[in-house]
């Protein structure tokens, strides 16, 4: 396992503050009173989990070409058929995972493709649960042409109430492999993953599901014409901002 680059600023001042901290409870539960255990055990665990919340663990991508796997890790809090989706152009399926700040927050793409666009929009903070987030709070949406996928396909990264740092290292016209890392967002946050509705995909996994970037299904063939998913969805009308 490997930490995000992204991350060298935050897990450098937690070294320096929390760990510092650490070294010196250490020295007075040695030196002074073993009542200072207590409290450098809580700082050590403060500073390991700092540590692990810029965490890449290894994940094994699954192969083809004719699904679409979870661009985040987290827990799918939305299954949801959306009238219009404006980088889209037509009605979409969206699934919506929401990331606590006990899950690895790196974003991966959801498949092999050319970069269509990149954008981000400032916006609020509400908690990434609710139902709005995805319209209200400050986003980055990437929008992917995919090789074997009728597209485009839309991976927007949601800031959160504690988030407040979004970070995407791809550019319009990038090329990207399935599974790829491209960014990350800081602190508890949402990703969403949105397909036309007659890309022919429907859900792998259900509301509730806890899913793995890279490694978890989250889309796949539909089994029947026509049909957008086999798990229980949502139909949403039409948004400014779906």
């Amino acid at each position: 396992m490997t930490l995000a680059r992204d991350g060298i600023k935050e897990m450098t001042a937690c070294t320096v503050v929390l760990g510092g901290l650490a070294v010196l409870t250490i020295w007075g539960a040695v030196r002074l009173s073993p009542w200072f255990w207590p409290l450098a055990v809580v700082l050590v665990a403060a500073w390991a989990f700092s540590l692990l919340f810029f965490r890449i663990p290894a994940r094994t991508i699954p192969g083809g070409t004719d699904s679409l796997i979870s661009p985040a890790d987290g827990r799918v809090t939305e299954i949801t058929l959306i009238d219009q989706c404006p980088e889209i152009g037509r009605p979409a399926l969206r699934v919506g995972i929401f990331l606590s700040v006990f899950d690895v927050h790196v974003n991966r793409a959801p498949c092999s493709g050319t970069v269509v666009s990149v954008k981000h929009c400032p916006g609020e903070f509400l908690d990434a649960r609710h139902p709005e987030c995805g319209i209200r709070n400050e986003s980055n949406t990437v929008v992917l042409s995919p090789g074997e996928i009728r597209g485009p396909i839309v991976i927007r990264q949601v800031a959160g109430l504690i988030a407040r740092r979004i970070i995407c290292h791809l550019r319009a016209q990038d090329s990207v492999a399935r599974g790829q890392l491209f960014g990350m967002i800081k602190f508890g946050s949402r990703t969403e993953l949105i397909v036309p509705q007659d890309a022919g995909l429907e859900a792998a996994v259900s509301v509730g599901d806890h899913v793995k970037g890279g490694s978890t299904i989250l889309l796949r063939p539909a089994r029947l014409s026509g049909n957008v998913g086999t798990a229980p969805v949502q139909r949403q009308p039409v948004t400014a901002n779906a």
